[in-house]
């Protein structure tokens, strides 16, 4: 997919964990990407090589209004990668989980009214939405009882982009991402990302700690995958003002993704615990995807198996760990 090509793309959150897999692909497609984010000195590294390969890097936060104005204008495609993720840091610091998923989102959407209405604006969501679904695996439309505050806000997000295209015709897709996971999270970062967090600690030969009895469930999908889709939606007309399940649509329960990764990378141990008081009372239980809509009405699917991806991720993380 060659679509970007000389498109002038704005990749909110760009130096994130799907952020960065994006930014690298639409660069290689010979977008001309600019990319806003909070802390340039935080992805110092990454930041260098991509400002290297052309992207304008500004530094600012999504809920200021005036660095996002100057940022939004005259582009063709918008991804709004940012805001605090995590369903038990929500609980904990409800405050900033609400300014940044729905005060940024705001702004973000106040700033494309006004200075740039026609351009296509990609939002992604969460798994998290669907608080405990009634049946799986869950589609768009089977929302149930939000289960922490994270899941509230970035409904309410989702409402914002519906009244704006509405009263205002923007143009929207978002994307709701299962349980990424691939090349692209620091070690240091554990908020984002079971698979990635229990690969780095596999290959330092650490335990990986797996709460209850690990049977519980979820939709792991690699990041190059989410990319893929993340384009598509960025891409196309057809899927205006529509919500996509982003996932593989398989189930694997969390021990039998901790003793793959334990497998694969040849070292680590599984450590049992019991859950922590505020994660046991928002677990959602069993999770998967129906991703069957995106599939029906714009050809997307995910190409990367788990046992793939997780080879994959710890060839990439090994590789930078010796290097």
């Amino acid at each position: 997919m060659t679509r970007f090509a000389g498109t002038r793309v704005l990749v909110i959150g760009g130096l994130g964990f799907i952020g960065t897999n994006l930014t690298a692909r639409l660069l290689d497609q010979g977008a001309v990407v600019t990319l806003l984010t909070p802390s340039r000195e935080r992805h110092a590294e990454q930041a260098h090589v991509y400002a290297h390969a052309g992207a304008a890097i500004v530094e600012g936060d999504v809920r200021d209004h005036v660095v996002v104005s100057t940022v939004v204008s005259e582009q063709t495609a918008i991804f709004n990668l940012s805001g605090q993720s995590g369903a038990v840091r929500s609980m904990e610091n409800p405050w900033d989980d609400l300014d940044i998923n729905c005060r940024g989102n705001l702004v973000l959407l106040e700033a494309i009214r006004t200075l740039n209405p026609e351009t296509k604006l990609v939002v992604v969501g969460s798994r998290l939405q669907y608080g405990k679904p009634a049946r799986l695996p869950a589609a768009e439309a089977d929302l149930d009882e939000p289960l922490c505050l994270h899941a509230i806000h970035k409904r309410t997000a989702e409402q914002y982009l519906q009244l704006y295209r509405r009263l205002f015709g923007v143009r929207y897709a978002v994307a709701r991402v299962t349980n990424p996971y691939g090349p692209g999270q620091p070690s240091g970062r554990t908020a984002y990302g079971i698979i990635n967090r229990w690969i780095h600690l596999a290959l330092a030969d650490e335990p990986l700690t797996v709460y209850g009895d690990g049977a519980q469930q979820r939709d792991y999908v690699h990041v190059d995958d989410v990319v893929e889709a993340l384009m598509l939606l960025g891409a196309t007309g057809e899927s205006d003002g529509g919500i996509y399940n982003v996932g593989s649509g398989t189930g694997t329960r969390m021990i039998d993704a901790a003793k793959s990764i334990v497998d694969v990378v040849g070292g680590g141990s599984i450590e049992w615990a019991e859950w922590p008081a505020m994660a046991e009372k928002i677990e959602t239980g069993d999770f998967v995807a129906d991703v069957s809509k995106i599939e029906r009405e714009l050809g997307w699917r995910s190409a990367v198996s788990l046992r793939e991806g997780l080879e994959r991720t710890a060839a990439h993380y090994r590789a930078r760990v010796v290097s």
